[in-house]
């Protein structure tokens, strides 16, 4: 109460800037996103992989350490369709794919917002080789470009870098970065390098640039391979120096898949973060058994930024994270 006695009205909530509530991408823009969304559909019509919906509310998760979910409805919503569609391929539901919404707190810049499309596809039986092979077909109906490079993460980083990010140590990585800070571990400098000299780099070479054989500690739920040293069957595929797509040669045991995602979690804490819900769901289903596949996800908003020749993705969302 104050002084007279009466009840104080509760503070009013800030107005919107209501300058913005145009949409922010042009019609002829969202024309061309929708073709491209359609050409994509049938792109895997011909194939024969089954379209499917999977929820975008989830009350397990897949944790990430530097991926923090959106809190609804006493769950979160997703950050990726992964786990329930390879609870759809373990049961035996064969290729499938999905565009869908994804969600991602705290992601906002050129390339990021925290809601965003993505399109993800498993392909069982495939290999990696596979299904980097179909990924620059798909890519190459929208972008002109010729032939995609490979290189390894070994290999990227001694192409531009000059360095071995295998032998390199974290005092020599401080040394290279151009803002070294000492909460960084050897992973989140080798990250740093990447954004400030590798990237940049494929700006200018333009093009397709895949980089495989990724270091185990960077895995996630893809298989590894022994070595020495040992390497993650991962890719990631660069267009003009983005990264637009990043895929697995699945992970199908279910015990190691356990073992990640409580490391993970482990991660989480040692970094502030809170531990989140393992999806049980997900792993039931690899313990009835996931078949050997390779899948990828591809950022939409990303791809339709790239065949326009925009500069970022604000440019293609009707209504980016700045206007809901």
């Amino acid at each position: 109460m104050n002084r007279t006695g009466h009840t104080r009205p509760p503070p009013l909530e800030p107005k919107p800037d209501t300058q913005k509530w145009h949409p922010a991408a042009e019609r002829q823009i969202l024309v061309e996103r929708a073709r491209i969304l359609s050409e994509i559909r049938r792109f895997f019509t011909e194939r024969e992989v089954l379209e499917v919906e999977t929820p975008l509310l989830a009350h397990g998760m897949v944790p990430e350490p530097h991926l923090e979910p959106i809190p609804c409805a006493g769950g979160f919503l997703h950050t990726s369709p992964e786990a329930a569609m390879k609870r759809l391929v373990a049961a035996g539901y064969g290729p499938v794919f999905q565009i869908c919404r994804v969600f991602r707190a705290n992601e906002s810049g050129p390339w990021h917002n925290p809601e965003f499309t993505m399109l993800e596809w498993y392909r069982p039986g495939w290999s990696l080789a596979d299904l980097m092979a179909e990924v620059e077909e798909l890519v190459g109906c929208f972008i002109y470009s010729p032939p995609a490079r490979s290189l390894t993460w070994r290999e990227l980083f001694i192409h531009y870098a000059h360095l071995d990010p295998f032998v390199v140590t974290r005092e020599e990585l401080m040394a290279r970065t151009a803002s070294p800070t000492t909460t960084l571990d050897k992973d989140g400098l080798l990250d740093l390098l990447l954004v400030e000299l590798i990237e940049p780099a494929l700006v200018r070479e333009n093009g397709l640039v895949f980089v495989t054989h990724f270091p185990a500690s960077r895995a996630a739920m893809a298989q590894i391979h022994p070595g020495p040293p040992p390497v993650a069957l991962r890719c990631e595929l660069y267009v003009d120096g983005v990264e637009l797509a990043n895929g697995y040669q699945e992970l199908t045991d279910p015990q190691e898949q356990r073992d990640r995602l409580e490391q993970a979690n482990q991660k989480r804490l040692a970094t502030g973060l809170a531990p989140l819900p393992v999806d049980e769901y997900f792993l039931a289903a690899l313990e009835h058994g996931l078949p050997a596949c390779a899948g990828v996800a591809l950022g939409i908003d990303r791809l339709v930024t790239l065949t326009l020749g925009l500069e970022n993705i604000q440019q293609v969302l009707a209504f980016p994270g700045d206007r809901i």
